[in-house]
């Protein structure tokens, strides 16, 4: 399923990153050192100093950014994504990278709202539903089982958000191979399962005649 949501967004060209590091308590051994900076973005028609703290400082370290990269900063994950490197920059150098995204400066407003899309499937969300470490579940592929409570309310949940337009479900595949060894149980609980709106494809195979 595709969900649609707005997320606030600060979107511009890094023109300046100026990080500093230091020790809160430079007497202890133990203690690591932090960082405090500054970050100077802009686009076609403004310009704006952010400050930065520890955990937005390694993000941006952790994707390599650096002046003349244009990239998005989602305000509710802190997410830091790098669309691709300014025109304005593309002179700089005689030899560059043919990987290299060039893109125009954003126009506008720093912060603006965008469109932002997650794909997940049906399970992941009953399964996130379903414990209270379900999000973990997903990872420790200890998900359990599912009670039909939960996922009716997850279908009345999906059926809410396709009337608003918020999701489309997008039918997935499910292929049953040695489908002889299937016995009338299981058929009964296939036959009722693609009875749903929100049923897969199913394709069965067989080497039986």
């Amino acid at each position: 399923i595709r969900v649609k949501e707005e997320s606030e967004v600060i979107e511009g060209e890094v023109m300046e990153i100026e990080i500093e590091k230091y020790n809160a308590k430079p007497n202890d051994p133990k203690q690591t050192a932090k960082c405090l900076g500054k970050m100077v973005l802009k686009t076609t028609e403004m310009e704006t100093v952010y400050d930065l703290g520890n955990k937005m400082i390694e993000a941006l370290q952790k994707e390599n950014i650096t002046a003349g990269d244009v990239i998005c900063i989602d305000k509710g994950t802190g997410k830091i994504t790098k669309i691709g490197r300014s025109f304005g920059k593309s002179k700089d150098f005689d030899a560059m990278d043919p990987n290299i995204n060039f893109v125009q400066c954003p126009e506008g407003e720093l912060q603006k709202r965008k469109e932002v899309v997650h794909t997940v499937t049906l399970h992941d969300i009953d399964v996130i539903n379903s414990r209270t470490q379900g999000f973990l579940a997903l990872f420790s592929g200890d998900t359990g089982e599912i009670k039909n409570e939960i996922r009716e309310h997850v279908d009345m949940k999906i059926s809410e958000w396709q009337e608003d337009e918020k999701a489309e479900l997008i039918p997935g595949v499910l292929f049953i191979d040695e489908v002889h060894m299937l016995d009338i149980e299981c058929f009964s609980y296939l036959n009722r399962a693609l009875e749903s709106e929100q049923s897969p494809i199913v394709i069965m195979a067989t080497n039986r005649g």
